[in-house]
């Protein structure tokens, strides 16, 4: 027998999710007519396009985009750039979108998309060249009514002001002003809402103070470390720095660091953006994977990829709070050690869900043809955070059950409720 590929050693991040699904169905009994439904997909688009590169030549570009489900609303979710964007991880990364607006109680679906390749190796006219073309192929399987795209890993509110360009270049000239809803994340200036940049790391940290509250913890000089220091990880450095919390240790695709009297999160974020990675910031040591994930912290908020926390990892955290900045970033198999080990654990469709809230803020703008200022938007999100955090801590107490799957019962209760109420055609 041969040696497997690395993409067949990848485990499935779609099988953790319904594994997940699975759980909580049973657990609450959920109609099994409406399992049927919510267990799979309603559409999957996969686009093959063409763009011609810098010095000429052509090359060939793979996008996807699937819509999970829209009973509550139009399909929602980020577009991603990664060289190991695939199908099953976009079906994963859907379907929790579906869960994660019901959670919150936002009137929007579930969806995803990306494009396999690595923006870093591209310029930036080919990466906007890029993105044009696969807008172009998408078509009509996105629109403001019916599919919101918005910003995810690799991807920023340059690519999504260029999507809108984009698509509505492809409309009518009548139609254009009433169609500028088609993307979130968008700058300011080209209609996008205040605080959508700092919207997910605003929600962890939002999530993480109601944890403190409950448990009686003081995060005036709690430590904390951050797997990942993009968009969301930096973000939720900053703000827990306001917090008065010590960040001691930072893991990105470029190494790990620690300094156990503290990193100032400021410095390293400006820092990351000029070297392109944290690694060899002043006044810090440098260390392995092994050793950060053993770093001794109040809290840890994995921001990056999934699967990271797994029946491997898990053993080696000594921390008292997991608050999941990224999506999907623990697996079933390093689930059951967190609950054997006592470690708290905010799940990603609770924790990071202030992304797709504030893009509902900045859809809901868009469509009114309003403005809201930065403090009205934060108390919003605040309001609505909090609401679903309480949620997710009723039925976790109601059930007897870890927060995940708590979670998971709150968005599929939602749902139920939808499709009983509507029926299913025909």
């Amino acid at each position: 027998m041969g040696c497997k590929s690395e993409d067949e050693l990848r485990p499935s991040v779609y099988s953790n999710v319904i594994r997940q699904f699975d759980k909580a169905a049973d657990l609450m009994n959920l109609d099994p007519q409406i399992h049927k439904i919510l267990r799979k997909t309603t559409n999957e688009i996969v686009v093959n396009f063409p763009v011609k590169m810098d010095d000429g030549r052509i090359e060939m570009f793979t996008g996807y985009r699937v819509q999970h489900n829209n009973v509550l609303g139009p399909y929602k979710g980020g577009l991603r750039y990664h060289p190991l964007v695939d199908i099953d991880e976009v079906r994963a990364l859907a379907t929790w979108m579906t869960w994660k607006s019901a959670i919150v109680n936002i009137p929007f679906g579930g969806a995803k998309g990306g494009i396999q390749f690595d923006p870093y190796k591209c310029s930036k006219s080919e990466c906007e060249r890029i993105t044009r073309r696969f807008t172009f192929a998408l078509g009509n399987n996105i629109g403001p009514e019916y599919d919101i795209p918005a910003p995810d890993v690799n991807t920023n509110a340059q690519i999504m002001a260029w999507i809108l360009d984009t698509y509505l270049s492809t409309m009518p000239a009548h139609e254009r002003q009433a169609c500028s809803h088609v993307v979130t994340g968008k700058p300011v200036e080209a209609g996008g809402s205040l605080g959508r940049d700092k919207a997910t790391g605003q929600g962890v940290v939002y999530t993480i103070q109601e944890w403190a509250k409950d448990k009686n913890f003081h995060l005036d000089g709690a430590k904390y470390i951050v797997q990942g220091f993009g968009n969301v990880g930096s973000w939720v450095s900053r703000l827990m720095k306001q917090q008065g919390s010590k960040l001691t240790a930072v893991e990105d695709i470029s190494g790990a660091i620690f300094n156990p009297e503290g990193i100032d999160p400021d410095g390293l974020n400006d820092y990351a953006r000029t070297k392109k990675g944290i690694k060899g910031y002043p006044n810090t040591k440098e260390i392995d994977h092994k050793a950060f994930l053993s770093v001794k912290a109040d809290i840890f908020i994995p921001a990056a990829l999934e699967n990271q926390i797994t029946a491997d990892t898990a053993p080696l955290l000594n921390i008292k709070l997991l608050a999941e900045g990224a999506n999907g970033p623990t697996d079933p198999g390093g689930d059951k050690i967190l609950q054997t080990k006592g470690i708290d654990v905010l799940p990603d469709i609770l924790c990071n869900a202030g992304g797709v809230v504030v893009s509902y803020f900045e859809w809901l703008q868009n469509k009114r043809s309003e403005f809201w200022d930065l403090e009205e938007v934060d108390q919003k999100l605040r309001r609505i955070l909090t609401n679903a955090y309480d949620r997710v801590r009723d039925v976790a107490e109601k059930f007897n059950t870890d927060w995940r799957t708590a979670a998971y019962i709150v968005a599929l209760r939602r749902l139920e409720t939808v499709y009983k109420e509507r029926g299913i055609f025909p």
